[in-house]
This record gives C-alpha cells, structure tokens and sequence, in this order.
C-alpha cells in the first residue's frame, strides 16, 4: 500500500517567524531613525517654518482688502472682475488670481486668507498666514485712503500678539505713490522720478522693520515693473508701445531698490529682490500673448475704468472674449494668464532663496 503524501503545512517555522519579526524591527528602525533625522535637519525645520505668508502692498497683492465701498471707488468687488476665476468678483485687481495666489503656490500653501475677511474665515487658515495689502497703498501716505505698508506692518504685529514670526513676509510695492505725485503735480513723470529717493528711503525702513523688530528672517520684496507699457500709459500711444520716460523711472526705482537691500542684506540671506519687471518685458514682446498692450477690460472714456456704468446702468467699458490673449486685464493690472507666466519665471528663484 502506498504511504499516503504528506502536505507541507503553509504556516512557518517558529524560527521563520522570529527571523521575520527580527526584520521588521530593523526596517522599522531604519525607518525612524530616517523621518527623525529628516524633522531635526535644519532644511526640515525651515520648511516648517515657511508654510505661512504674511503679504504687505497694492493691488497687485489685495485678495480682499479693499472692502466694498460702491462700485465707482472699489469696481474691484463688480462684474467683471472675477470673470475667470472663481466666477464672480472677489476684490482681486483681474480676471482671476493675482499675485499673492502665484507667490502661495510657490511657498507650497494655498493663498493666506485677507486680513478684512479674518473673522469670516475657519481658524485653520489663519496657519497660512495672513494678507495686509490693500488696493491703491503705497509705501507712504498715497491720499487714496487706505492703509500704506508702515500700518499694514502695524497690523502684522498685533495679530502677533508678542509671540515670534515664522514663514516669508512678501513686500510688493507697484508704483501708488508715484501715481499720488503724479496727481499732485499736474501729471508730470519728473515729479514721480525727483520722488524715487524718497519711496526707496521709506521702503527700506520697512524691510528694516520686518527684519530688526518684527524678526522675519525670508522677506521677498518685489521689484517694480515696467510702468510705462501699462495700458494707462500705451492708451495716448493708440497701445503702439510703451511711455519710455514712465519706464525710466521704473528702472532707477528698480537700481535703488537693488543698492538699499545690498546695503541692508550684503549676503542675499533675508531679502529676495523678486524681479517682475524682466518677465513683464518678455512676456509682453512674446506670442505667448497675442494682445499685449491693450486691456482685455477696456474703458470707452479716457478718464473711466472697468467695470463702470453710465447713470443709467449702461456699461461704459467692452470686455474682451478671452482674457488668456492679453497681458494686461485693466488699465493697470495683469490677466490671471499674465500672473501665471510670470510666476513660471519667477518660482525658481523663490524655491531657491527658501532653500537655503
């Protein structure tokens, strides 16, 4: 007779067993030895650190801040503004996201929440970071009312509340204050120029200020673009090509700026001279955008804005078809289309400057 076959049981040994359970336990190890080496490190711990952002500026900044105040003194809270993005009007100076998204999504959060819209927002995205700018500010007083970025700072410190910052300050400066100069001196760009020295001397006292007694230790501040092929510039031109002498004062604005932070920051450590005005340039001679000096949301008066009605409802501005073919939105301010290609050129030199 033949012996029956023997089936090989498929639970193992106990020494299997202790070999494997003797396994496990080094992987383990291995792996948590590796996580705690990678949260103690300090390129770790300053990313920790740098998921918040804290914003100071205008309106190339503003997601909110301007509150509603009637269509003719805020059109930033009226149709179309909002148009591409979220649908409907949110405060932001376009379409759809301005610079302060572009920046966030750089720094790795979603956008810090507008201080005007604090209370109305869930306490976890407080974490993020908050947003001081403010359409139509300037680094001085610029007459339009609304807070300049000493008082912004002012605020920053009391949501503080003594306790020590973390995350990147973000400082964006877009040209209100020589604007305001402008008004004041019947619309000569000399005086917006002899003003440069002044705007740069109130501006580093700021970056000071975030660094010395507010203790940030990343500030990004950006430069100023060029201001002379803004459609409010290129308009008198039929938006032929750009005011050459808006854009000479742009480019000393811009040598200050880059003389104060070398003086304030000779190791390029604290500050980061985040350049807009060179992407600007580019993206406004290049195919990317077809229609690159005239607003996708353009006024029919030459002293009238986007967004504007006659007193009998009747729209005193034509918007574009689609506003991803136009660099800028308004007369002054970018297309979200404009932002995002801006910031491709620009996220680079901010992942860098976090990095170290």
């Amino acid at each position: 007779m033949m012996e029956p076959v023997r089936r090989r049981s498929s639970l193992p040994s106990a020494t299997t067993m202790t070999v494997v359970v003797q396994l496990l336990l080094c992987l383990w190890c291995v792996v948590v030895v590796a996580v705690a080496a990678e949260s103690s490190s300090p390129v770790a711990g300053e990313r920790q650190r740098q998921q918040q952002l804290w914003v100071f500026g205008d309106s190339y900044a503003d997601t909110g801040n301007l509150g509603n105040l009637g269509r003719e003194l805020t059109h930033a809270w009226y149709d179309p503004y909002g148009r591409t993005f979220p649908r409907h009007p949110t405060g932001r100076f376009s379409d759809g996201r301005v610079l302060t998204d572009f920046v966030a999504s750089a720094v790795g959060i979603p956008t810090p929440v507008a201080y005007k819209l604090r209370r109305r927002s869930a306490g976890g995205l407080l974490g993020r970071g908050m947003n001081f700018a403010v359409g139509g500010s300037g680094v001085l007083d610029t007459g339009y009312f609304q807070r300049n970025i000493s008082s912004q700072i002012d605020l920053f410190q009391k949501q503080l509340q003594g306790s020590a910052p973390a995350g990147v300050a973000l400082v964006v400066v877009s040209g209100n204050d020589y604007s305001a100069v402008v008004d004041k001196n019947n619309g000569t760009s000399e005086a917006a120029i002899a003003y440069i020295p002044t705007v740069v001397a109130g501006l580093k006292e700021q970056l000071r200020r975030l660094r010395d007694d507010v203790g940030m230790r990343k500030v990004v501040v950006t430069n100023l673009h060029p201001m002379g092929c803004t459609p409010y510039f290129t308009r008198p031109l039929n938006y032929s090509g750009c005011d050459p002498l808006a854009n000479a004062g742009s480019d000393q604005h811009n040598a200050a700026l880059r003389s104060v932070l070398d003086a304030l920051d000779p190791t390029n450590s604290t500050f980061l001279l985040l350049d807009l005005h060179t992407p600007f340039l580019t993206f406004i001679d290049s195919a990317r955008f077809p229609v690159r000096l005239r607003p996708c949301c353009e006024t029919l008066k030459a002293d009238g804005h986007c967004g504007q009605l006659d007193d009998a409802g009747n729209k005193q501005y034509t918007v574009c078809d689609d506003p991803d073919r136009h660099f800028y939105w308004d007369d002054v301010h970018p297309t979200q289309a404009a932002w995002a290609a801006v910031a491709d050129a620009f996220t680079p030199a901010i992942h860098r400057f976090l990095s170290t």
